[in-house]
């Protein structure tokens, strides 16, 4: 029987996720923000971490490459969760997703009179979702970066983004008029892999939850 997999993001994910790992006896031998491996040992034999793209820890997960891991509630919304459970909310990365546009944009006006808004975004359905909710129609424009030029340079009325600290947004002139969803971190676990290894894969989670502080 092969070991536990868990597949991880670089970053801010990573940072917040290593006290949850170490209290789960599972500290990475490598630092994978200077290590060119993909995938890296840890002090547990039984245990190796995948090093991928945020966007791509669920479909690792949902389909058997990797045991556990660890997404944003965000990727998760956006991804669907087919196979996937997620027994714990760990309460890390902690944003918003927002609405935001430009700061003489009169978003509530726009939206009260029923206009048709030009929405950039990364986060095609969780934007179709909530603008549906609200009966507001929207043509939606995928973008992968700098969401915030998309309103600068007219491709856009408004963009919907993660928002941490705002600074990107002001630093833009562009205002934030509209929380969707608080986000953080998940840890999320192959249905299936549960189901046929509950006594290796339950004490890790087991591991985390005790790790996390009280609410």
């Amino acid at each position: 029987m092969t070991g536990i997999t868990l597949a991880l993001s670089k970053g801010r994910i990573f940072d917040e996720t290593m006290p949850l790992l170490e209290a789960a006896g599972i500290r990475p031998l490598e630092d994978p923000e200077s290590s060119r491996k993909l995938i890296i040992a840890t002090e547990r034999a039984d245990v190796r971490v995948v090093i991928v793209r945020a966007s791509d820890v669920p479909t690792y997960v949902q389909h058997g490459a990797a045991d556990l891991g660890v997404a944003g509630r965000d990727v998760l919304l956006e991804h669907g969760g087919d196979g996937l459970l997620q027994p714990l909310d760990l309460r890390i990365a902690r944003c918003r997703m927002m609405v935001a546009c430009p700061e003489g944009f009169d978003y509530a006006s726009a939206v009260r009179s029923g206009a048709r808004l030009r929405v950039a975004t990364k986060y095609v359905s969780i934007a179709r979702e909530h603008f549906a909710a609200k009966g507001v129609h929207v043509d939606l424009i995928k973008l992968y970066g700098s969401m915030e030029l998309a309103p600068l340079v007219g491709l856009a009325d408004v963009i919907v983004d993660l928002v941490s600290t705002g600074g990107t947004l002001k630093a833009n002139k562009l205002v934030a008029v509209e929380e969707i969803l608080p986000v953080s971190s998940r840890l999320i676990v192959n249905r299936a892999a549960l189901k046929l290894r509950r006594a290796e894969i339950a004490p890790i989670i087991d591991c985390f939850a005790g790790a996390l502080a009280p609410v």
